[in-house]
């Protein structure tokens, strides 16, 4: 796919394979960011400064991005472009390939507006590339701040954009309005109902006081998946296994307790794909499909390239031996919108 790359497309392709592969968040930006630059200019301007070897006297463009933006504007495929596709081009796993075919969206995704590292246009335009049907913006609430969590007025005005992006796409797509909404510690959640009720799909999370008790870790998550706007209870243990942020052991609840209170409240559990997540458990995982409880396989990407996570949840889903007719985001837009608003 990448022999005919344009000096755009194949600085995206980079940034997008690199996010794939987990690599530095500063080699990434550098590619993005050139891509901005290019993208700005005539293609005159862009011919002259190929020409005359001054790519790099512009804004946001190094030695490695000239190379490629020269190398493509030539008709040829980058060397760099070339090494990252035989590395890390094709399944991030090898199973799971049924489900991931099966899969139409991705409930959970941020953009640049809370922690996330892109703008939602291009969320967007690689959710497409990869084949999605749609994508939900699922931002951080209010109380997270952190991670830039959205107030009131900046969701609003976020519901705003997702609208006129949906504009300028010619209807194959729909980006979807969400949130990843915060479960405080009584179970409330992290926004107005009144704002809730505008969205599409709401992701609710524990992102706090991680250790509680048992018992009131259990009555705060049974209290937020009784929310009639909670859609799907997010990474439900909040453990980290691996990677750059250290490890953090799961929150202690009952979940047998939880899980039935998703099943009999039409709650989906999330099977998060960020490996360093593995969300829930294994044992989690089958508990919840033996109780009978729906399943989203989401991404939780924070970058374009993230959202091919997807493989790794997959895997796991086939591994519990889930039915992709219990995944939520096998379904088309319009079931899955009317169910998240049942």
């Amino acid at each position: 796919m990448t022999d005919v790359l344009g000096p755009v497309a194949a600085l995206r392709r980079i940034a997008f394979l690199l996010e794939r592969a987990r690599e530095d968040t500063y080699k990434i930006k550098a590619f993005r960011s050139a891509a901005a630059t290019v993208l700005a200019l005539r293609e005159d301007e862009l011919a002259d400064h190929v020409r005359g070897g001054t790519l790099t006297s512009l804004d946001g463009i190094g030695a490695s991005s000239a190379k490629v933006i020269a190398a493509a504007w030539s008709g040829e495929l980058p060397e760099r472009l070339d090494r990252l596709e035989r590395e890390h081009a094709g399944p991030l796993v090898p199973g799971g390939r049924e489900i991931r075919a099966a899969l139409r969206g991705d409930l959970h995704s941020h953009s640049d507006w809370s922690d996330g590292g892109s703008p939602i246009e291009e969320m967007a335009f690689t959710a497409i590339e990869l084949g999605h049907d749609y994508l939900v913006l699922t931002d951080h609430s209010p109380r997270l701040k952190i991670a830039h969590g959205l107030s009131a007025e900046r969701l609003s005005r976020q519901l705003d954009v997702v609208d006129a992006v949906n504009d300028h796409l010619d209807g194959s797509f729909r980006l979807l309005k969400g949130i990843e909404v915060d479960i405080l510690t009584d179970g409330a959640l992290d926004q107005s109902d009144e704002l809730l009720a505008r969205l599409d799909l709401r992701v609710a999370s524990v992102h706090s006081k991680l250790a509680m008790d048992a018992d009131p870790m259990t009555r705060r998550m049974v209290t937020a998946v009784q929310n009639p706007r909670t859609n799907v209870l997010g990474h439900c243990t909040g453990r980290l296994v691996t990677g750059n942020r250290g490890t953090r052991p799961g929150s202690d609840f009952d979940a047998r307790a939880v899980f039935e209170a998703c099943r009999d409240h039409d709650v989906a559990v999330e099977i998060n794909s960020r490996p360093e997540r593995r969300d829930p458990p294994t044992t989690l995982l089958e508990l919840a499909r033996d109780i009978g409880c729906l399943f989203s396989i989401d991404s939780d990407a924070h970058a374009p390239g993230q959202l091919d996570m997807l493989d790794h949840g997959c895997e796991r889903a086939e591994e519990a031996g889930i039915e992709p007719a219990r995944i939520v985001n096998t379904w088309s837009v319009e079931r899955l919108i009317a169910w998240a608003n049942r």
